[in-house]
């Protein structure tokens, strides 16, 4: 039984993959941005508890890191939640992984989302700060955050995910892809005992792929860092 953190979990991916940890009788935390997403879900009682914030603001971040802190240092923690052309991309998609990352105590694993839409981002960092950041260039981002941290804890690994175009609220109702399939990796990820390669994985539907060139090129992972660490005046360990 694994202690796991899911953040953006009131519904679609987030949702789906809390349920199946808990149905497989796993120990899950739930992130949600308000009290009131879960109101009529009728899933709480499936989890070991719920921690509440708005992930596109820095002192709701900090708050939600406070909040899991109290639960104990996890196996694996899912950075699930995600937004799309909301103006606020750049903060829930890449500094509130990292931010949380930094914050909170290094889990056994670590399972970033990222989309295929990652390949067309633009490694200009600059528009992290002035906020002109759009969804292709936050998930860029945070794939190489991912990948940059693959070896940089002992005891940690971490990969990225593409769960695929599935019909949730962001991807629409005309996705093509399927909805469970869509969240099957990031379970997997998160408890299977011997997953090759151990870390350092960009995955889709349990097979690894090769991101954009910028996601492993240690130069730009170094200045992605450095730029999260200034944006948010907290360094990583």
């Amino acid at each position: 039984m694994a202690l796991i953190l899911v953040t953006g979990a009131s519904s679609g991916l987030g949702r789906g993959t809390a349920n199946a940890l808990a149905d497989d009788g796993h120990e899950v935390v739930v992130h949600v941005r308000t009290p009131a997403r879960l109101a009529d879900t009728g899933d709480a009682g499936r989890w070991k508890g719920v921690v509440t914030g708005d992930l596109a603001e820095l002192t709701a971040i900090t708050g939600v890191a406070r909040q899991a802190g109290a639960y104990g240092r996890f196996d694996a923690v899912i950075h699930n939640a995600g937004a799309m052309n909301s103006g606020q991309d750049g903060t829930v998609n890449t500094v509130a992984p990292y931010l949380l990352t930094a914050l909170m105590d290094k889990p056994g694993r670590l399972i970033y989302l990222s989309s295929s839409m990652h390949r067309t981002g633009s490694t200009d960092l600059r528009r992290l700060a002035t906020g002109s950041a759009s969804y292709d260039d936050t998930k860029l981002w945070v794939t190489a955050l991912a990948l940059a941290l693959a070896s940089r804890w002992e005891g940690t690994s971490s990969h990225a995910v593409d769960p695929g175009w599935v019909p949730t609220r962001m991807g629409g109702p005309g996705a093509p892809d399927d909805l469970a399939a869509g969240h099957r990796t990031q379970t997997w990820l998160a408890t299977t005992p011997d997953v090759s390669p151990a870390t350092g994985g960009y995955w889709y539907h349990r097979h690894t792929q090769t991101p954009h060139p910028a996601a492993r090129d240690e130069d730009f992972q170094a200045r992605l860092i450095s730029c999260l660490e200034s944006h948010t005046g907290t360094r990583l360990d």
